[in-house]
């Protein structure tokens, strides 16, 4: 199967959750706008989402999935299966264990971490510590969750692990869907939405443990212990945990920082769930195919083929993600007014979110290129170098948030953002590029310099357009009106882009239909070393 189909098999997946996410904030900004309660459940959100990006998805994709793929080349399915339930029996004790003790040191999390700003209303603190509990086992159930998506990749199974998230979104929907119904207050609707946060948890970890049954195999539990493979599994998982959360790491940053402000948490979270489609699509997609590919290739040798794997990902993001960011940059805030505008959620709170999703359209491309470089240290079991540049990160991130909050409130903390996010980018290029892991190819370098301007003749063209059209986007037309305004929008975009891309050449169809195919070469090369 080329790498495109297997993109579009995760991406496919990914942005059926994504459009699902986009109803599900839809309906939380009308139900509960960017008023305190908003504020108290992202909050109360955040923490378990964030460990679910360190202990889960960041840890396992970058560590789980080149030891379980080593596995299965040297002792095929059968130590495939041995190391899995090594590493379950473990990782269940593990995951038990800090559980009960985070939920025990919520009100400390909460006062230090999570919200500090919160600390001065005993009454939101106290909800805030009371959702968190009851959301803090999700991380639990996704740690699981990505283990067992990491079993599936490495198998070539990528449906059942990227189409789990959708559950999350559907449950949330429903919460909503009912709240609104029965006219529930605020604190009611929040209280809803965390108990679902956990059914959705038990449902996501269903699907996926399904999906390994499917795909020939089980995993029983064994009394936890940690034997080699297992003790290599957490020297490469720990720095790869943090890593693999930086950018939840950021967010955590700039929402204690924004938490000053009443509302600044919501708003950050609005714009957030705009700019998470094309990483989810792209981003995400890209991560997921890649890691597995690039570890089967470096472990049978193949090197010339891995660093044409590597290439050719970087030429896939860009292609997608620079028109994306530019459209970002240019209809902010009338994507803000058609997705939120109604409700809770009034003008003032468009341009707010608006400016802040402009500022996060031009760290997208960064944001998303971060996954499909990180793989090239992953599949060489390097988790140490990524962590160090997410160190870098996220010290860039919260000298600029603390400088540029008292300044600029959100967009500051966009601003931070998107500054370490290609200031990672950065750091993980040129140093693949030195190691001689990531070959310079000036076609490639053409090509990204010709989907700029591309990008750019793009920008201009929406921008004009959207002024010409401003009637029909302004917050006194109807919602029919700016949807179909800000769709005639996106497809003329779309086509400008495109065809620009493809007349320059910025892309051409060998670049779509070939080079994202993925050739085995029928011998290891010499001539290099994992690194």
């Amino acid at each position: 199967m080329s790498l495109v189909r297997k993109f579009a098999t995760v991406g496919g997946a990914t942005l059926g959750s994504r459009m699902f996410g986009f109803v599900r904030e839809t309906m939380m900004a009308a139900a509960l706008g960017t008023g305190p309660m908003a504020d108290v459940f992202y909050a109360a959100f955040r923490f378990p989402n964030l460990f679910r990006r360190l202990f889960a998805e960041g840890a396992f994709n970058a560590a789980f999935v080149p030891l379980f793929s080593k596995e299965i080349e040297t002792h095929g399915i059968d130590g495939a299966k041995r190391f899995s339930e090594e590493v379950f029996g473990v990782l269940f004790s593990v995951l038990l264990l800090l559980t009960i003790v985070m939920q025990l040191m919520m009100p400390l999390l909460v006062t230090w971490i999570i919200a500090p700003g919160f600390a001065s209303d005993p009454e939101k603190f106290s909800i805030t510590v009371r959702m968190a509990i009851v959301m803090f086992p999700y991380l639990m159930c996704m740690s699981l969750t990505a283990m067992m998506s990491g079993m599936l990749n490495s198998l070539h199974h990528f449906f059942a692990a990227a189409i789990a998230p959708v559950f999350l979104n559907l449950v949330m929907i429903a919460a909503l869907a009912y709240s609104l119904w029965a006219g529930s207050d605020p604190l009611t609707t929040g209280w809803y939405l965390s108990w679902g946060v956990l059914v959705a948890g038990v449902l996501q970890l269903a699907v996926v443990y399904g999906g390994v049954r499917h795909a020939g195999m089980s995993i029983g539990f064994k009394f936890p212990r940690f034997t080699p493979n297992v003790k290599r599994l957490l020297v490469l998982a720990i720095p790869a945990a943090v890593t693999g959360g930086i950018t939840q790491i950021n967010q955590l940053v700039g929402q204690a920082i924004a938490s000053g402000k009443e509302g600044a948490i919501a708003a950050l979270q609005y714009a957030d769930r705009i700019y998470q489609l094309p990483l989810g699509v792209v981003g995400v997609a890209v991560g997921v195919v890649l890691l597995p590919e690039l570890s089967r290739a470096l472990k049978g040798g193949h090197l010339k083929e891995a660093g044409n794997l590597q290439n050719r990902s970087i030429e896939f993001v860009l292609f997608l993600t620079l028109p994306a960011a530019a459209a970002l940059w240019v209809l902010s805030d009338e994507i803000i007014r058609v997705l939120y505008e109604r409700g809770a959620f009034n003008e003032h709170n468009t341009a707010i979110v608006g400016g802040i999703l402009a500022i996060y359209g031009l760290g997208l491309p960064a944001f998303v290129l971060i996954k499909a470089l990180q793989p090239g240290f992953y599949a060489r079991e390097d988790t140490r170098t990524p962590m160090k540049f997410t160190g870098i990160s996220v010290a860039v991130n919260m000298g600029l948030a603390l400088s540029l909050f008292p300044i600029f409130a959100e967009r500051g903390i966009a601003i931070a953002e998107a500054t370490a996010g290609w200031i990672s980018t950065g750091l993980l290029f040129f140093t693949l590029l030195w190691r001689g892991h990531l070959v310079w190819e000036w076609t490639l370098a053409r090509r990204t310099a010709l989907l700029v301007v591309a990008s750019a003749v793009m920008a201009f063209a929406l921008d004009y357009l959207s002024k010409r059209w401003s009637d029909w986007l302004a917050p006194q037309a109807t919602l029919l009106t700016q949807v179909m305004a800000i769709g005639a929008l996106i497809a003329i975009s779309m086509l400008i882009y495109f065809s620009l891309a493809f007349l320059i050449g910025g892309a051409d169809i060998g670049m779509i239909r070939r080079n994202l195919k993925r050739k085995r070469a029928p011998a290891p090369e010499t001539g290099g070393t994992d690194g």
